[in-house]
């Protein structure tokens, strides 16, 4: 007989995904990531929970500024004068993925999850996330720029999807101009 791995990512992520899961069905919302440092961790994290697909309506995992501009249609201006890992490229992203879904709720994260291709401006350990409702103000800017230690690059991924669980929480607060 062999052994059964039930999931592969830590246990406090997965009880904040049921969370997340539950709440959001409790709710009736549906919701969608777009991820860009976290690659897809956010995404794992919801789809561990069974009956996910009652509230989970999909990831968009841009990782280069290519994907982000071809996929969720940030602009290449805002990518140009702000960078990938900014206010206003969080926001168009996840502007994006309530546009390319049916979801009702979407967050995105980006970052800086090292080891390199921090600046002094943007040091490693740096994220944003923004998060948008469908029906809300789009001129109304829920996002947040967060720096997390530089406990290494699985560490400071670990916090962003954390923090963008929290997000997906229908009482979550809008994290703090």
């Amino acid at each position: 007989m062999t052994d059964r791995l039930e999931t592969l990512l830590p246990a406090d992520v997965v009880a904040l995904a049921t969370r997340v899961v539950e709440a959001n069905r409790a709710a009736g919302r549906r919701i969608a990531v777009a991820e860009s440092c976290t690659a897809g961790l956010v995404s794992a994290a919801i789809t561990e929970v069974a009956g996910s697909s009652d509230v989970f309506e999909g990831g968009f995992v841009t990782y280069s500024n290519e994907a982000k501009a071809k996929l969720l249609k940030v602009s290449g201006e805002v990518l140009e004068t702000f960078g990938a890992v900014s206010v206003a490229t969080a926001w168009q992203m996840a502007q994006g993925a309530l546009r390319l879904s049916d979801a009702d709720v979407a967050v995105a994260i980006t970052g800086i999850a090292g080891p390199g291709g921090g600046s002094d401006k943007k040091p490693v350990g740096t994220v944003v996330f923004a998060r948008a409702e469908r029906g809300a103000d789009p001129n109304h800017i829920v996002a947040d720029r967060k720096q997390f230690d530089d406990n290494g690059r699985g560490g400071i991924r670990l916090q962003a999807v954390f923090c963008a669980l929290e997000l997906l929480l229908p009482e979550a607060a809008p994290p703090a101009p």
